[in-house]
């Protein structure tokens, strides 16, 4: 009976009887994801693509390996779902609540539905090689690809999750189990948006069988534009604030940030197909006019002229705090009734 193999970056079914030692090929390290790219630590190759991080061939043969890693402890939680933590895991410093601005400062603040202006944008001289190169690549690609339409037995489905391969025509027909989603790595724990089934075990969010139904996608470019999520942070200077957003390869043409004195709507393109999109209010005040996108090839650059020198507590205001209901409020008072009573 065949069982399945757990080495990273196999998944195959393997006949424990029949298990030669160089009948594996899989990848002895582990998943390393830094600045958008991921890659394993064993092997040099990287990419930005999660599908083709999952692609990625083992560079090490031995024989397949049917013990399953054991499931990483998990914390003790209390019985509303938080963690609960001891001395030790607490952090070294006290909390405390960052406000927005002043009540002063807010009678100035301008309001939000401003007329929203396109920022300028440079495009550094770094973005338009990298574009010109993969331009040249694609163009070489897809006349490759016009040579030959016919699709290469092995061929692994681009769907996010799913595991099937292509093995002729018929495969053409296979339903295909897949996420619709994209993989979200946050605080140790590993899930897809679609269905939010979350572990801390690499392995087991790699075998977790898709939630949505459909067709194969053999080809890459098949899929279109796909909006993704893209690591983006932020620092300060006495008179402008500095957001950096890591796309790789942006498109000027296609990429925007539209602003008004609060507010950003960002939109990039980069990569092709991906696409990200975010909306800011921000904590401070800025002069759109005097702000500038600087586009390069690994990032972009979002510099933001402050209207007044003063320094900003965080970059987006928090969300406003909803009052409670009448009910909720005509409850408390009866308690509160209630306990003077007794």
């Amino acid at each position: 009976m065949s069982v399945l193999c757990y080495n990273k970056g196999c998944g195959q079914r393997f006949d424990p009887e029949n298990n030669p030692d160089d009948g594996c090929t899989y990848h002895p390290g582990v998943p390393v994801f830094h600045d958008a790219l991921k890659g394993w630590s064993c092997c040099k190759r990287r990419t930005t693509d999660f599908s083709d991080f999952l692609s990625i061939v083992g560079c090490t043969k031995g024989p397949h390996n049917k013990e399953k890693p054991p499931e990483p402890v998990k914390p003790d939680v209390t019985s509303s779902g938080e963690k609960k933590e001891s001395d030790e895991q607490r952090p070294k410093f006290n909390e405390y609540i960052i406000s927005a601005p002043k009540p002063q400062e807010a009678i100035c603040r301008p309001s939000p539905d401003e007329p929203m202006v396109r920022m300028q944008h440079k495009i550094s001289a770094s973005l338009k090689t990298a574009l010109e190169k993969l331009k040249l690549s694609e163009n070489a690609a897809e006349k490759k690809e016009e040579d030959s339409d016919e699709i290469k037995i092995g061929t692994s489905c681009k769907n996010g999750g799913c595991t099937k391969s292509f093995d002729g025509s018929a495969s053409n027909s296979d339903v295909c189990l897949y996420h619709a989603g994209f993989p979200i790595f946050h605080e140790g724990m590993k899930y897809w948006s679609c269905c939010k089934r979350k572990t801390s075990d690499f392995n087991t969010f790699l075998s977790q069988e898709g939630c949505t139904k459909g067709t194969h996608l053999w080809r890459k470019k098949d899929a279109g534009k796909k909006v993704v999520p893209c690591r983006f942070d932020w620092h300060q200077t006495s008179t402008q604030v500095i957001i950096s957003i890591y796309a790789k390869n942006s498109i000027p043409e296609l990429s925007y940030v539209d602003a008004n004195s609060t507010t950003l709507n960002i939109h990039v393109i980069f990569e092709g197909e991906k696409e990200f999109e975010q909306k800011i209010s921000l904590w401070g005040v800025i002069d759109v006019s005097k702000s500038v996108i600087n586009m390069m090839a690994a990032k972009i650059e979002v510099a933001m002229k402050k209207s007044e020198p003063m320094s900003w507590a965080r970059l987006d205001l928090p969300p406003p705090v909803t009052p409670p209901k009448e009910e909720e409020k005509k409850t408390e008072e009866d308690d509160c009734d209630d306990e003077e009573e007794s």
